[in-house]
């Protein structure tokens, strides 16, 4: 865009998927600057944010609580949780952009909260310097052999490889492990598939992540399913790992 384009450009941000190393770098490449992540919901928007001319990005982290709003990392009950622990996104009322509540539906707000703690559902960790990293959606958590595995850090170390463009990973039911990691990743152009190549990406997880974070499984897809925000809809290629683990 540089080339192409009079950018005057002052801040550039993102939000919906946490960003990589990989896009960071592109942004200092085509953008000339950091691209600065922030994280929110509709119930309750702008909570966490990065600021590049504070403090260096850092690939994998949101950012630090925007100033206004109490968060922490808390369990099912409210209780707040250690840092380096994953747990539930929590934002603490009162808070002058928290919602009301669901229209005409108490119910659906009251289980909305764990005392004054508002559940994101998103599940994300902390660490000793406050930041904070999304882990994935409650629901995008896998299960396996007793360890719970969040999508985000396996998929920005699967962008990493040389050979992959895009991934999304996911759990695949098994009977042993109640899930497996499966990913789906999409090759740069040019890039042939084959069983080289799985053991390879294989190999680059386990060799960078814990033992129990690696891939058991590799497909190759030409596209991920995308909505038009650009968000991966894992909910579709959960269904498809479903579908191949019932033999489907």
């Amino acid at each position: 865009p540089r080339g192409r384009y009079d950018l005057r450009l002052r801040t550039v941000a993102s939000g919906g998927e946490s960003l990589g190393a990989e896009t960071l770098a592109w942004g200092r490449e085509k953008l000339g600057l950091t691209i600065n992540e922030f994280y929110g919901q509709t119930e309750c928007n702008m909570l966490v944010s990065s600021c590049a001319r504070l403090e260096p990005a850092r690939p994998g982290h949101m950012g630090r609580a925007v100033p206004g709003h109490t968060l922490a990392i808390v369990d099912a009950r409210g209780t707040v949780l250690p840092p380096g622990t994953h747990g539930n996104i929590a934002v603490r009322r009162p808070d002058p952009v928290m919602f009301l509540g669901y229209w005409q539906n108490p119910q659906a707000t009251a289980a909305k909260f764990a005392g004054d703690w508002l559940l994101t559902g998103d599940i994300g960790v902390q660490d000793e310097d406050g930041r904070f990293s999304f882990v994935g959606r409650d629901d995008d958590v896998i299960t396996s052999s007793g360890y719970r595995i969040g999508p985000g850090e396996i998929e920005d170390c699967l962008l990493g490889h040389p050979d992959i463009q895009l991934a999304a990973v996911v759990g695949k039911p098994d009977a042993q492990r109640t899930e497996i990691v499966k990913a789906y990743v999409v090759l740069k152009p040019g890039v042939p598939p084959g069983d080289a190549l799985v053991k390879d990406i294989q190999h680059w997880v386990r060799s960078r992540l814990a033992a129990h974070e690696y891939p058991r499984e590799v497909a190759f897809l030409e596209a991920l399913p995308m909505t038009t925000t650009g968000k991966i809809i894992r909910g579709q290629l959960r269904k498809q790992a479903m579908d191949e683990a019932a033999g489907q």
